[in-house]
């Protein structure tokens, strides 16, 4: 043993510059190991429908749609979950939610799923109308058929059009399967216009309040459910007020089971998505390359490092202060010999 110690002494850069090398070729395979963890699996609900074009929110600075404020924050929840969560877009538009895909690897599908977000459009919505507590049954099943569980990130202004009256207010009671759902908020309370875009996305107007009046009777059911295009456009004082329903959004979580959090920041919304319960707990790969380069990095470090850095730096001092001794004396002398030269 003294002997080995004897020749690494002598040879102790090398040994820590092979060792840095060596990690370094280990770690471009990518090694794993298994570890049981928690392996979260998502299903974020993208609301479509057109009370989502109202522009109350910022992004950047500037005004914006709700709809422009809920892509950024999806883009931001993606781009910070790790590697072995799976992710799903959904669509929520009249009654039904209409999911794009199975749940699928953030990291392996990460652009996929960034593009998936930057072309959510109301023009994609198959009915006009927004019945938030019938949609939920229809997440319900969505989440059924998918090959694992996934937690249900559920982004809406909660506004329901048209308006809920007896006749058409879904009862929820004994609703099951919404345990960590959350229901996250956008929009403001103060309420702004919706504006009626064309085909080609242009304002042609506002929506009225005609347009989420009241009717009587069970024909307010069947026509909620039509999705007709009405190219009726409000008066100066007609226009209907949109606005963030969150009293009502906290109601719906309450009767179903599910959380609720205003959509404010993409840091809120992830704070609460930890406190979610994960799909499955389970034996996955953990990757070590980082653990690798790291031991790589530090060990370069150790061999450009000399042994004793304060005795180094104690001798370099010293030496500095010789050197100013010396460079003073010399001057002294020489202004001394000046001196000499001048006397005589």
């Amino acid at each position: 043993m003294k002997t080995w110690f004897i020749y690494y002494r002598k040879h102790r850069d090398s040994f820590l510059l092979g060792g840095a090398l060596f990690c370094l070729i280990a770690a471009m395979f990518h090694p794993t190991i298994p570890v049981k963890h928690n392996i979260y699996n998502y299903f974020l609900v993208a609301d479509i429908s057109q009370s989502m074009n109202a522009i109350d929110m910022e992004v950047d600075g500037k005004p914006a749609s709700r709809i422009a404020h809920m892509q950024k924050l999806m883009h931001e929840i993606v781009s910070s979950l790790p590697c072995d969560t799976k992710v799903s877009i959904g669509l929520f538009a009249g009654s039904t939610v209409a999911a794009l895909y199975s749940p699928i690897n953030v990291c392996e599908n990460f652009a996929a799923i960034q593009d998936t977000i930057d072309h959510l459009d109301w023009r994609t919505a198959w009915s006009g109308n927004s019945r938030l507590r019938e949609s939920l049954y229809g997440v319900a099943r969505t989440i059924r058929s998918f090959p694992e569980s996934a937690q249900v990130v559920f982004i809406t202004d909660g506004e329901e059009a048209p308006k809920l009256h007896t006749f058409n207010t879904r009862d929820l009671t004994g609703f099951q399967g919404a345990d960590g759902w959350l229901l996250v908020g956008v929009g403001t309370e103060k309420g702004v216009a919706i504006p009626k875009l064309s085909d080609a996305n242009q304002v042609i107007g506002y929506w009225s309040n005609d347009s989420f009046a009241l009717q009587p009777g069970i024909a307010q059911v069947s026509e909620s459910t039509l999705g007709v295009r009405d190219d009726k456009v409000a008066g100066a004082n007609d226009r209907y007020l949109s606005k963030h329903h969150a009293d009502y959004m906290k109601s719906v979580a309450r009767e179903i089971g599910a959380s609720y959090i205003y959509g404010d920041r993409a840091h809120t919304i992830l704070s609460a998505m930890q406190q979610q319960k994960p799909a499955r707990r389970d034996i996955a790969p953990y990757d070590l390359s980082w653990i690798l380069a790291s031991l790589a990095a530090f060990l370069l470090i150790i061999a450009y490092i000399n042994r004793h850095p304060l005795q180094q730096i104690t001798e370099t001092l010293s030496l500095y202060r010789k050197n100013l001794v010396r460079s003073q004396s010399k001057r002294e002398n020489e202004i001394a010999h000046d001196n000499q030269i001048s006397k005589r």
